[in-house]
């Protein structure tokens, strides 16, 4: 069929055609941005998974509703050895501006609490090497400029949700990779998001990681188990992922055989990217309208080619040789038939199928968990945060 007119859109972050099966968490948000308009409190809302299942995607159809309600919003993505400040005050002040309030003083007064705030981000720095925010207003003194990093978050949060309370709307922050926060910072965070459950005012922090997130957050604060929302987002179910397909496909006035969506789901476990790389394959590869399980036959080595290069290689290349040894051990020590859903395996067993002791795989197992490539959710065990990457290891080494 026409290139041209295909409807899938796989890529990270990138919003399908149709976002099926998320329906239960926009309406929950949607609860959330009424009862805080009513002046009720809410807690803040963490979601994890594996990488490909949509938490970005879901991250921004959660801002847009916010968008829609007329609340402040920002987003930023964490990344491992980058301070909290700069871009937390980055998306604060978007957030502010798109609140847009009527008491210019008071936007005044918070957007110089926010450059004192973001100054602080690198004190040791020379001066003509400090970043500059770019907020016009004079910093305000004395507020969210101790250079501790719990006491300016919490003053910061309160300054920004008491403007927010006045407009009668709120402020949300959008935190994504939200696992690769510094222990300092995650601590703060937990820290003002406490105060602000406490007072009740109106700024959620809508956060999203991998699925041992939870883990890291219990460890900064024991609270935080009561703290936030926690939302899992998994794979699709049948009917899910067939509407991911069939919906978009009907638009273009075309169709899947109920053979071809049975074979899709065997083959992309009802993984969201891998559902849209899978759609986008068996259309290019269909020759009429009606894309059939011959079609998809002959698409899948078009869609597992690119997922080699594009979603596992990437990844893969990033490891070092002992990293990927490690890698190819968990592989071999998983089933050989997955159900498509996560497989954990314990770490005495990678060392055993490896012939090494397990303290001496420490260090490679430390840094995989640190490029996000494996995730520990118990002591103990040990699982791949891409799914069906064992499979791709076991084609590699077949391969070669």
């Amino acid at each position: 069929m026409d290139p041209v007119r295909n409807p899938y859109a796989p890529g990270a972050g990138r919003r399908p055609p149709e976002l099926a099966g998320r329906s239960a968490e926009l309406q929950a948000f949607d609860v959330v941005l009424q009862r805080v308009a009513r002046g009720r409190s809410e807690r803040s809302i963490v979601l994890t998974g594996l990488r490909g299942v949509g938490k970005t995607v879901l991250l921004n159809a959660l801002r847009s509703a916010a968008v829609r309600a007329g609340w402040g919003t920002g987003k930023f993505e964490a990344r491992p050895d980058v301070s909290l400040r700069r871009p937390l005050a980055a998306a604060l002040h978007l957030a502010v501006r798109e609140l847009n309030s009527a008491d210019h003083e008071g936007t005044e007064h918070v957007l110089g609490v926010l450059k004192s705030f973001a100054l602080k981000s690198r004190p040791e720095a020379r001066l003509r090497d400090r970043w500059q925010p770019g907020i016009e207003a004079p910093a305000v003194a004395g507020r969210a400029d101790s250079g501790d990093i719990e006491i300016d978050l919490v003053e910061l949060f309160a300054d920004a949700a008491g403007l927010a309370a006045d407009t009668g709307r709120g402020i949300a922050l959008f935190i994504d990779e939200m696992q690769d926060l510094g222990a300092d910072d995650v601590s703060a965070l937990c820290a003002a998001c406490h105060e602000l459950s406490q007072t009740g005012q109106p700024l959620v922090i809508v956060g999203a990681g991998l699925p041992h997130l939870p883990s890291v957050l219990s460890a900064s604060k024991s609270y935080s188990e009561r703290l936030f929302r926690y939302a899992r987002i998994d794979r699709l179910e049948p009917d899910s992922a067939e509407a991911a397909l069939r919906a978009p496909a009907r638009e273009e006035g075309a169709d899947f055989t109920d053979g071809a969506l049975s074979e899709l789901y065997r083959l992309t476990g009802g993984y969201p990217y891998f559902v849209q790389a899978y759609g986008k394959a068996a259309w290019d590869a269909a020759v009429t309208e009606r894309i059939t399980e011959a079609d998809v036959a002959i698409a899948a080595p078009e869609a597992e080619a690119e997922l080699a290069v594009g979603f596992f290689g990437s990844r893969y290349e990033r490891a070092t040789p002992a990293e990927r040894e490690y890698l190819r051990g968990m592989a071999e020590a998983m089933p050989d038939e997955g159900t498509g859903a996560t497989v954990t395996v314990s770490t005495g067993r990678v060392a055993e199928l490896l012939g090494r002791k397990p303290q001496s795989l420490s260090p490679a197992r430390d840094a995989l968990v640190k490029k996000g490539l494996v995730y520990s959710g118990e002591r103990g065990q040990i699982a791949f945060t891409v799914p069906h990457f064992e499979r791709y290891l076991r084609h590699q080494r077949s391969d070669g």
